[in-house]
């Protein structure tokens, strides 16, 4: 083979191999840092680029999609002395591929730590109760805390959660306790509540039915008032004679003779003392009559 032809090949794939270490291609989300003779260059985005071989270097590779960091629990004491195991999550997302780069050793090191130790001073001021119902307050708190730290970094914290809020055995024991004894005084409220409500609508019922008693009983005398009434005036308007009223008189007397009383008042305009023994045998032969007929009955 001539010479001149092996020269060529060999510079022909020298200049493909370099070539190839010039063009770069980079994905979406994804950023490179590059170095230029050990100094920051510039970065790279998504796209097709070209680099100096030997000259440019690619000294990071940084993914710009949100990431999650799930850190392992921490103790952490509250105010009133109880120690407790919390675990975080954070995501985050890369803001500044050059700030992440150069700005701290190890990112991910630095926000745990810097999680861990925003958790204590947050929890420290709280007590027992208020750690376990201010998940919110906390997590807020943290997001902004960790969000102004990290910026220098060129890391942007965008929600900050307490995973798991673990008291010591013992206070879970007492809590325990303390919640099944709440929920008895609540049944209990609510059961007395029932019953007092219960109680109330049966007097209200019974109350009702009495008002509902004496209406009836009320209307019954104004009917037989009324009734009585229409009767007499009834009598008077037919001018009744001696004779019709003698009778009623005596049927007066039947009844009263029929009874249990002891005494008997007479009419003291009765003609004679003949007719009143009249009257009065008439009256002792009725009484004794139905006297034997109720005899008669009960034998």
């Amino acid at each position: 083979m001539h010479p001149a032809l092996i020269a060529f090949i060999v510079i022909a794939a020298v200049g493909l191999f370099i070539l190839s270490l010039s063009v770069k291609v980079v994905k979406q989300s994804t950023s490179y840092t590059i170095e230029r003779l050990g100094k920051y260059s510039r970065i790279l985005s998504s796209g097709i680029h070209l680099i100096i071989p030997f000259i440019d270097k690619i000294s990071n590779r940084i993914n710009l999609k949100e990431r999650v960091a799930d850190f392992a629990p921490q103790p952490v004491i509250t105010k009133d002395n109880v120690t407790m195991q919390i675990d975080t999550v954070l995501y985050f997302q890369v803001t500044d591929p050059k700030l992440y780069t150069y700005g701290v050793d190890r990112p991910l090191n630095a926000i745990e730590n810097l999680t861990a130790t925003t958790l204590r001073n947050i929890v420290g001021d709280l007590e027992l109760d208020q750690t376990l119902t201010s998940r919110d307050t906390v997590n807020a708190k943290m997001r902004l805390i960790l969000d102004e730290a990290t910026d220098p970094w060129g890391i942007k914290i965008n929600r900050v959660e307490l995973k798991n809020i673990l008291p010591p055995r013992d206070i879970q024991d007492a809590m325990e306790k303390q919640m099944r004894a709440e929920r008895g005084r609540r049944e209990s409220i609510i059961r007395a509540e029932g019953e007092k409500r219960s109680n109330i609508l049966v007097a209200e019922g019974e109350k009702e039915a009495a008002i509902l008693r004496a209406e009836a009983k009320k209307e019954a005398l104004i009917t037989e008032a009324q009734g009585t009434a229409q009767a007499i005036e009834m009598i008077i308007n037919a001018h009744p004679d001696a004779a019709y009223l003698t009778i009623q008189g005596y049927e007066a007397l039947k009844v009263v003779a029929n009874g249990n009383s002891t005494k008997l008042i007479v009419p003291s305009d009765m003609q004679n003392v003949a007719s009143l023994f009249a009257s009065m045998s008439e009256v002792l032969k009725f009484g004794k009559e139905d006297a034997k007929k109720n005899l008669d009955k009960k034998a």
